[in-house]
């Protein structure tokens, strides 16, 4: 498709183009599949998106498929054995991150009166996407009313790496914006 107009942000790499054309922006509504997205998008601070996809694979790999039950069960081996692996972003903070993570989401998924968690992050966009129309990357916002919400109530509830800033690229990612410029093919496709 190399004569197809895409956001600017993608362009010049296979994996990111694939990426944008692909997944970005679709719509997700599978718990797991939005906590594996979340925890990534967490991965990625203070780093590009590019760093986080091309070991994305390797992630789900060494991660369990991102089976919240398996992560929030890991050892102190088995975290020594991520932060020592090249094959993902070998932080502390960001690894334990994703143990947090697994141990609230679980506890979230217990709790009866909290609905799923696709239910819970969706609620942020009253339950559809948001479809912004900016003319260039320029217009797009780095934050939001809907992900310093999301962003203050995952905080509240003990999440790591949940600033808004993360929360308004997962939501971007997750399909809860459609934040595709408008000359963009997909824009038009998913709105």
């Amino acid at each position: 498709m190399s004569n197809v107009q895409r956001c600017t942000w993608c362009e010049g790499n296979d994996l990111y183009e694939r990426y944008h054309d692909e997944e970005w922006g679709v719509p997700i509504y599978d718990d797991r599949e939005l906590f594996e997205m979340l925890n990534l998008e967490g991965a990625q601070a203070g780093l590009s998106w590019i760093t986080v996809l091309t070991k994305r694979a390797h992630y789900r790999k060494v991660f369990d498929g991102f089976d919240p039950e398996k992560i929030a069960a890991y050892t102190d081996k088995k975290r020594e054995a991520l932060l020592s692996d090249p094959g993902i972003i070998r932080n502390k903070l960001k690894v334990n991150a994703f143990i947090v993570n697994a141990q609230l989401y679980l506890a979230m998924q217990a709790d009866s009166t909290t609905p799923t968690f696709s239910e819970y992050l969706w609620s942020f966009v009253d339950g559809q996407p948001i479809i912004n129309q900016w003319a260039s990357l320029a217009d797009v916002p780095a934050t939001t009313e809907q992900s310093d919400a999301m962003s203050k109530d995952l905080k509240k509830r003990g999440f790591k790496f949940v600033g808004s800033t993360i929360c308004y690229a997962f939501m971007q990612a997750a399909g809860m914006v459609n934040d595709h410029v408008e000359s963009c093919f997909r824009y038009r496709q998913l709105s």
